[in-house]
């Protein structure tokens, strides 16, 4: 039986609760309703496993651990879109380190594997200036949002609506350039109670978050839409952050609450009629 598609990913929400690995999720339980669909981890694909499937439409996620003799198969053969979820087109995959976020030719890779593409789906305009600053392409579409199941929009709901704390949550995060020094920093100068939120489950993580009215958050590098920022906008907080992330450029940053889960869901729909479409046209 051929494939419909093929979701293709370093890793999948099975091994890593991150962004883009739970959107990967909805996308491919959003796809499976009505096609065939498969995932495999981009370190397993072979040039066998390609032209078995060489007309299957292909989704590439995250692809650090894709072979180069794989990736121009798939340019040469076969039908795919990139769903971009940070900078691969960097050797560094963070635009951070250059100056107005424009990296010398010599650090830009990939470009033959973007240039092929059907579509560069991209998280924000903030995001797609970036990319489209270092690639200078055609093909590069913004989806101005990400794709959360259902379950976890009316979890949202409920954690819209209930009382919350006059206090700021912050995330208590290892990594350092999600910046948790910073946003401590702020509070204690600002005279702000606030709560860490260490690394949890995902829901259990969202309700702690939830539980205060304000979320801060200063990123040090850019961050493509932050999922974190979108979901305690939808869980109804205020959020003290920087220009670095992607979803305060979107025309619906200002909605908040069940206008904009209602939004995120119309959103979903748009987004898999986007990527179907890619294929179709």
């Amino acid at each position: 039986m051929t494939n419909d598609y093929i979701l293709v990913s370093d890793y999948f929400s099975e091994d890593i609760q991150g962004g883009g690995e739970l959107n990967d999720e909805e996308l491919f339980n959003c796809l499976n309703k009505e096609n065939n669909i498969i995932k495999i981890k981009s370190a397993n694909v072979t040039l066998d496993f390609l032209q078995k499937n060489n007309k299957s439409n292909f989704i590439i996620s995250n692809f650090a651990l894709l072979q180069e003799q794989n990736k121009l198969f798939l340019q040469e053969e076969c039908n795919y879109i990139i769903y971009e979820h940070d900078h691969k087109y960097l050797s560094k995959r963070n635009p951070a380190f250059y100056p107005n976020f424009l990296a010398p030719k010599k650090d830009i890779v990939n470009k033959s594997f973007y240039e092929n593409a059907i579509n560069i789906f991209c998280q924000s305009s903030y995001h797609k200036q970036i990319i489209n600053k270092n690639l200078n392409l055609e093909n590069v579409k913004n989806l101005s949002g990400n794709l959360w199941s259902e379950d976890t929009l009316d979890m949202l709901k409920k954690h819209s609506d209930k009382n919350k704390n006059d206090k700021c949550s912050i995330m208590q995060s290892p990594i350092a350039h999600k910046n948790t020094k910073a946003a401590v920093i702020f509070c204690k100068h600002k005279g702000y109670n606030y709560d860490l939120i260490p690394t949890l489950k995902y829901h259990d993580f969202l309700d702690r978050i939830s539980d205060n009215q304000t979320l801060v958050f200063f990123p040090k590098t850019p961050e493509t839409l932050s999922r974190i920022v979108v979901e305690s906008r939808m869980m109804g907080m205020k959020v003290i952050t920087n220009n670095m992330v992607g979803a305060t450029h979107e025309t619906w940053f200002s909605k908040k609450g069940h206008e904009l889960i209602n939004l995120m869901k119309d959103k979903k729909n748009e987004i898999i009629d986007k990527i179907e479409g890619s294929f179709n046209g």
